[in-house]
């Protein structure tokens, strides 16, 4: 499944999406940056509450396919300037971080 099918299957909101067509593989969540840095996948759809640029050094560094900022976190501008340089998607959701996860791992499951 692509960024733009979870976005048309799951109503995520797309904050910036400089790579739609990028392949997701599967769903990941945490919220502790040296966890992810060791247990992040390539492909992966992240959910997290962390909105900032370090989340998207993060998720470059793993080859993630997106983040996904759950729970209505705040958007940060530098965050999205720097995803986009980056060619990081990025995707809001403001239900709790299970709800986001079990929503993207069911439409992968469907795909």
């Amino acid at each position: 499944m692509t960024v733009n099918e979870l976005i048309e299957k799951t109503g995520l909101e797309p904050l910036c999406i400089p790579c739609p067509e990028r392949e997701i593989s599967g769903v990941y969540n945490c919220d502790l940056m040296s966890v992810v840095m060791s247990k992040g996948f390539s492909g992966a759809a992240w959910v997290t509450i962390m909105a900032n640029i370090n989340a998207v050094a993060v998720a470059s560094l793993t080859d993630m396919a997106c983040i996904v900022l759950s729970e209505g976190a705040a958007k940060d501008e530098v965050m999205l300037s720097k995803a986009k340089a980056q060619e990081i998607n990025v995707l809001m959701s403001c239900e709790p971080i299970f709800e986001t996860s079990l929503s993207i791992y069911n439409a992968l499951k469907n795909a």
